[in-house]
């Protein structure tokens, strides 16, 4: 590629970091820049190097948060999403896209319509320290499972629809709830990663290039939303419901 075809790919895998650590969604800044940008690429190995690239970012941005917020993580929340979003993966050929999007239209909405008539809703203080019901724990799994096959099939929001599960089943801020759906994040990016790679669709040298600018914009987002708290959160998460509900209306009306 051209030294200037070089710099774009470099710059937005800086803003899909920062975009991914803030609220999720950087693969619909990375995917379509990469098809853009190398018009003969298979959409698979851009699928697949977007993984690469956002394992990196996720898991540099987890670190940061996770050290600042401490949430409480456990160990089946990490292997379920690794083992369902690499099943995902597998089964992404057997399911179209176009079936997809009608359903993410919908839940985006109530998403967005929900936390805009609920101020309140992730911005009180986490109440982390308390206890947390058996059934919840069990639907907290649950969630996670289905979040991160749909990770593995399709992708979109799923940083955002961790953050929700997260804020309503364990009752916390959205800054806590944050901090764990991108430790679950960086888990559902190396499964479906695995999974791909395996199919020979990486391009590995590029999306190790990539993934250094992809750690920087993460370590930016990081911070951001470190210093803005659960408020940024909150604003962040109506921004991407907009945006996404948009452009995949627009997919589907072009379709």
């Amino acid at each position: 590629m051209e030294p200037e075809l070089w710099a774009v790919l470099i710059a937005g895998a800086a803003a899909a970091g920062w975009v991914d650590a803030v609220i999720g969604g950087g693969g619909l800044v990375l995917i379509p820049l990469l098809l853009a940008v190398v018009p003969g690429l298979a959409p698979a190995t851009a699928l697949g190097t977007n993984k690469l690239v956002g394992l990196s970012g996720t898991a540099s941005a987890a670190w940061t948060l996770v050290r600042r917020v401490r949430p409480r993580i456990t160990p089946w929340h990490v292997v379920l999403a690794l083992a369902c979003s690499g099943a995902g993966a597998l089964s992404a050929s057997l399911i179209d896209a176009a079936v997809m999007r009608p359903v993410i239209i919908v839940l985006l909405l109530a998403v967005g319509t929900f936390v805009a008539l609920r101020p309140s809703f992730g911005t009180a203080p986490a109440a982390g320290g308390g206890e947390v019901g058996r059934w919840r724990r069990w639907l907290v799994l649950l969630a996670v499972g289905v979040i991160a096959f749909y990770d593995g099939i399709f992708g979109p929001g799923t940083g955002m629809f961790l953050i929700m599960a997260f804020t309503a089943l364990l009752s916390q801020d959205f800054l806590r709830s944050a901090a764990m759906a991108k430790v679950v994040n960086a888990s559902t990016n190396l499964g479906a990663l695995l999974v791909f790679a395996w199919g020979g669709h990486v391009w590995w040298q590029l999306g190790l290039v990539l993934a250094v600018a992809n750690i920087l914009g993460a370590q930016l987002g990081a911070r951001t939303v470190l210093g803005g708290g659960a408020k940024l959160v909150r604003f962040a998460l109506l921004s991407v419901v907009i945006v996404m509900s948009s452009l995949l209306t627009w997919q589907e009306i072009s379709s």
